[in-house]
């Protein structure tokens, strides 16, 4: 299917208002149904990405744009992360069935498998997208849950390595790639303290002022096989 593109209003990669205020915005071309499209060839920043992103859909809401597409090459994916979105579900069963409410996937680790397995491997599960683990952001112990025991929750972070989505019928009613914005604007996540300082937590990592936990091998003195130590490594490696 062809698209006709006619060039948005921009001068380079700056835009100037009322000939004064002059603020940088990613380039990009008028699409056919209201949006524009974003197509990144060159290597960048991902902070720097990051605030043109951030300054260029400010720009584009004010002028009413349906929708922001944005190219990247295999290259950039990096710049993925940035961009901000985030994989979630409808669950089928369960409490969140039936409720409305777009979830990030969740699991259960099986025994002796690691908590970055078994992150990796439900997503994959769920939604067919292959991810790398990134970090442990934050994980809840609560009490007198499933068949009366306690229970730990892991937030986790993962980097997509594909974004077709392939999802479980089993488990999933649907799977999409939602604007973060989005998906924490749902009443549920305001109405749910949990919910609420995962997606603070999330947005923080996004802005590279949080750090979380990450997987290193270790030995242990009681069994030949390694195990994980989960640790801020970013902080540790500064004071080293």
């Amino acid at each position: 299917m062809s698209v006709s593109a006619s060039p948005a209003p921009l001068l380079g990669d700056q835009l100037c208002e009322n000939g004064y205020e002059c603020v940088k915005i990613l380039p990009a071309t008028n699409d056919a149904h209201g949006g524009v499209i974003v197509d990144l060839k060159e290597a960048m920043d991902s902070e720097v990405f990051a605030t043109l992103l951030r300054s260029s859909l400010l720009h584009w809401k004010k002028q009413g744009k349906d929708g922001v597409w944005i190219k990247l090459p295999i290259e950039l994916v990096n710049l993925v992360e940035t961009a901000v979105k985030v994989l979630v579900v409808q669950e089928k069963r369960g409490g969140f069935h039936g409720i409305g409410v777009w979830k990030i996937p969740t699991g259960v680790v099986d025994a002796g498998e690691e908590i970055f397995e078994a992150a990796i491997r439900e997503v994959k599960e769920e939604t067919g997208i292959d991810t790398e683990f990134t970090e442990v952001l934050a994980f809840r112990h609560t009490h007198n849950s499933f068949f009366g025991k306690s229970d730990l929750s892991f937030v986790c972070m993962l980097r997509p390595l594909s974004f077709d989505i392939k999802k479980q019928d089993l488990e999933i009613e649907a799977a999409q790639w939602m604007p973060f914005e989005e998906f924490a604007e749902q009443p549920f996540n305001q109405m749910h303290e949990p919910f609420k300082y995962m997606i603070e937590l999330c947005m923080a990592k996004v802005e590279n002022v949080y750090d979380g936990f990450s997987p290193r091998p270790v030995s242990s003195y009681f069994v030949e096989e390694l195990n994980c130590l989960y640790l801020n490594g970013h902080d540790l490696d500064k004071t080293s």
